[in-house]
């Protein structure tokens, strides 16, 4: 396992703030950051979308960013990472709901790596 190599699973409307700060950071501090989505290649664009508190009682959500994914999910091997990332937003709840979205979480948790999420990731 390569110790400084970290994969993030989102897809289309993952909340941007929880994607790009956490890859910004890892990347400056020398880590390998690899974003996949099911279905999707390296190369490929996922939606962000923004959260936002404006002074009603929920937040507001708006359209963020496109996000280019850089490897692709058919083709990841989940032990060769040190850790995995869920960040939150509209993404896990459809990544949830298909089956084999969960093969990389499953195999992380099997090869006892660090696992993290942010907001609706953790679900």
């Amino acid at each position: 396992m390569a110790a400084k190599k970290i994969l993030f699973l989102a897809g289309d409307f993952v909340e941007d703030y929880e994607l790009m700060v956490p890859f910004q950071a890892l990347c400056m501090l020398g880590y390998t950051v690899h974003v996949v989505c099911p279905d999707m290649e390296s190369g490929a664009k996922v939606a962000t979308s923004v959260h936002d508190f404006e002074g009603h009682q929920t937040y507001s959500e708006k359209r963020g960013h496109n996000f280019v994914l850089n490897a692709t999910f058919a083709t990841i091997n989940p032990e060769e990472y040190a850790g995995l990332y869920i960040p939150g937003g509209r993404s896990p709840e459809y990544l949830r709901l298909n089956p084999k979205d969960g093969k990389p979480i499953n195999e992380a948790l099997d090869a006892t790596v660090a696992v993290a999420a942010a907001g609706g990731g953790a679900n």
